[in-house]
């Protein structure tokens, strides 16, 4: 499927991760400034911030939300919130390019009718990595995960469905987009330490956007 008119045949084709779960090169690419400049707005309403884990451990990635809920952590452990704990307001509403472009990548990736409510958005330094982890969170496991890429390239760890599986190690790339679920929903997967470097756009830093249906 093209998920605009000016897509043309020389983008680069899908490629098949498992059963149900695809990377799509550079599906991205016609909407990076967009997309950069809705970073920008959110995150001036919803500073980046870095979460503890219920075990009290500081995450070296730091966090965002936008979307109806937002994915937080503290000592009373993981969940969804409706308002941001840092400014007691509703998290930034979902950008219309975020929307558009997260149900593209499902629909290519054989899930019509994602309904995104929640995004997530990690900044990554060099150096900084997130170890593996299922996204379980969500109420309903039938919808996928839809992932962006932007900035710095990364190797994601993409694993099995227990933490000690083996590990593949796929490449991502400024635009690139991992949709999973169905059989795949609760694979474990993260990020390896990621590498110094300058994008032109971003900088010194790799940003995820992370897509789910948290709320039934």
């Amino acid at each position: 499927m093209q998920h605009d008119l000016f897509t043309t045949n020389d983008a680069p084709e899908p490629i098949s991760i498992g059963a149900d779960a695809l990377l799509l090169p550079q599906f991205l690419s016609a909407y990076e400034q967009q997309l950069v400049r809705a970073i920008d707005t959110i995150i001036a309403r919803a500073p980046w911030r870095q979460l503890t884990t219920p075990g009290g451990r500081k995450l070296s990635v730091r966090t965002s939300n936008c979307g109806k809920y937002g994915w937080y952590s503290d000592r009373a452990g993981y969940r969804y919130v409706a308002c941001d704990p840092l400014t007691g307001q509703a998290w930034p509403q979902l950008p219309q390019v975020f929307v558009e472009q997260a149900q593209a990548a499902a629909e290519e990736a054989g899930f019509a009718d994602f309904q995104p409510d929640a995004c997530l958005l990690n900044c990554y330094q060099p150096g900084v990595k997130m170890g593996l982890h299922q996204d379980c969170d969500e109420e309903d496991l039938s919808a996928p995960i839809v992932s962006f890429s932007l900035g710095l390239p990364a190797q994601f760890l993409w694993g099995g469905w227990q933490r000690s599986d083996k590990v593949q190690r796929i490449r991502l790339q400024h635009g690139d987009v991992v949709v999973w679920g169905g059989e795949d929903r609760l694979r474990f997967h993260g990020i390896a330490k990621v590498a110094g470097g300058n994008h032109p756009l971003l900088g010194g830093q790799r940003i995820n956007l992370t897509f789910r249906q948290a709320k039934r």
